[in-house]
């Protein structure tokens, strides 16, 4: 039994205005086709990109295995000056390396303080900025951050979800895009924001049996393209080339919702982490009970969490938006 593989919406020629009363209010991803990125498209060669990032110092993941784990941590962190980075991301043999000639190398770029400060290509990559614009699609102070996404070719990334809106700018290279909806989150097998199935093409269904149940959403990414992915949908990139992406991430909920101490943006909104934290309390006092006693008053606790916090009609939002389709 395979999961049930559904397509991703492809929207071309879409301005602001389009976006945020067709696309946006249903809550569901979205490539578009043909909105304008700058320059960038044409120009960020690597070659170029040799030349305009210079030799400042990035953080990067690497591994000899093109499927990174983080979990498991089947990688390193290595620094290295940009055009050196650039160079070995693009190259399919190394013969400088860290740990082996075909090891893999990942970018996502970081603030000028990573402890404080959010991602920004204006501030870390200056001459390249020049070439991204970023689309206009939210309001200027909503922005949170722009993080360089720099891959070797069959580079895979986790399954994860992220707590605010963003558009993944496929600038050049291919990529597949796998996503799953926030609804099937109890076949993921979660932990924390991250999924523990790592191979998503051919799982292991005896550790991971729910996993078919999860409807995945799949997309090809070509340079230019642009990919809307929802806070909380489940995503997972595979480069299929190497390639360089932006990555836009905005506040789309009232600023108190997040995390004050957050550069990554990567934290549960804070009523979120204090539930979480309450649940932990409550299960150890559950823990305190006869075996079948627990068993009994958590599935009570399951079933009041259903009625009370389930979704049970699609957002007004997305009614709103059926109703005048």
């Amino acid at each position: 039994m395979e999961s049930k593989l559904q397509t991703v919406p492809v929207y071309s020629d879409v301005d602001r205005e389009t976006f945020l009363r067709d696309i946006y209010p249903l809550r569901r991803p979205a490539v578009l086709k043909r909105v304008p990125l700058g320059p960038c498209v044409r120009a960020w060669t690597v070659s170029y990109l040799v030349q305009k990032g210079g030799d400042r110092e990035v953080k990067v993941h690497v591994s000899p295995d093109p499927r990174m784990d983080f979990l498991h941590k089947n990688f390193v962190y290595r620094t290295l000056p940009f055009d050196k980075f650039i160079q070995r991301a693009a190259e399919a043999k190394h013969s400088d390396f860290f740990i082996s000639e075909d090891e893999s190398y990942y970018l996502r770029s970081l603030g000028e303080d990573v402890r404080k400060e959010p991602a920004d290509l204006r501030k870390q990559f200056p001459e390249l900025a020049k070439d991204f614009h970023v689309p206009q699609f939210f309001e200027p102070e909503q922005l949170f951050s722009s993080v360089f996404r720099i891959s070797s070719p069959g580079l895979q990334l986790w399954t994860h979800y992220d707590i605010m809106d963003n558009l993944l700018a496929q600038v050049t290279g291919r990529k597949r895009v796998v996503l799953y909806s926030p609804k099937d989150a109890l076949y993921l097998y979660l932990t924390g924001d991250k999924s523990e199935v790592l191979d998503i093409d051919t799982p292991d269904l005896q550790l991971y049996p729910e996993f078919v149940k999860a409807s995945r959403y799949e997309c090809i990414l070509e340079p230019g393209d642009l990919l809307f992915i929802p806070a909380l949908w489940f995503h997972n990139t595979l480069a299929l080339q190497f390639g360089v992406g932006v990555n836009v991430f905005w506040r789309h909920l009232p600023l108190e919702t997040y995390d004050k101490k957050d550069p990554y943006g990567n934290k549960d909104p804070v009523a979120a982490t204090r539930a979480l934290q309450s649940l932990e309390r409550t299960l150890g006092i559950l823990e305190e009970l006869p075996p079948d006693y627990r068993d009994f008053y958590a599935r009570r606790m399951v079933l009041r969490i259903q009625s009370r916090a389930y979704l049970r009609q699609p957002m007004k939002a997305v009614q709103a938006n059926l109703d005048t389709a």
